[in-house]
């Protein structure tokens, strides 16, 4: 799979990628000025995968580029089609790119306890449980508990070499 860096135009196609209606349910719903500032600043990347016809199909954002400490964290993954096998490609490619290009010593992320699926596919690619964060996330307006997950460089690349 390619992912490309995102751009300032591609912001419009995030926004509508967040609101699809399993996106809402689960990802924070961020404003175009807010995506503008965090692409546009030092801490983060966001990678793109395009449809062959053009369209943005799933982004990823990933923060924390500017500390010292190695930790980056996935602070999104949104695709346009859940449970079409997506997400498993790109969570993949994404790791590679955390680990082998941009140097990262743990990658971390924290998702909805009620998010089954996308706790199952981190779970599946090597990410392990760290904790509950309790009534640490506001979804329609009621308090959510969030799990904490990471993976490691070193266990990054045992599962890479296994496969």
């Amino acid at each position: 799979m390619l992912l490309r860096s995102a751009v300032t135009d591609d912001i419009p196609a995030l926004v509508a990628l967040e609101q699809r209606p399993f996106a809402r349910e689960f990802v924070g719903q961020w404003s175009a000025e807010r995506h503008r500032a965090t692409l546009c600043g030092s801490d983060a990347r966001y990678f793109v995968s395009e449809t062959a016809a053009g369209q943005l199909n799933a982004y990823v954002i990933l923060r924390g580029l500017s500390e010292d400490s190695g930790s980056v964290e996935l602070k999104r993954i949104v695709v346009a089609e859940p449970g079409q096998g997506l997400g498993r490609i790109l969570l993949t490619e994404t790791l590679r790119l955390a680990f082998d290009e941009l140097s990262a010593h743990r990658v971390f992320l924290d998702v909805f306890e009620d998010n089954a699926r996308a706790r199952h596919l981190y779970e599946s690619l090597g990410f392990v449980y760290e904790g509950t964060m309790r009534d640490a996330a506001r979804r329609n307006e009621n308090w959510c508990n969030l799990c904490m997950m990471s993976m490691l460089e070193g266990e990054y690349r045992r599962l890479a070499a296994r496969d």
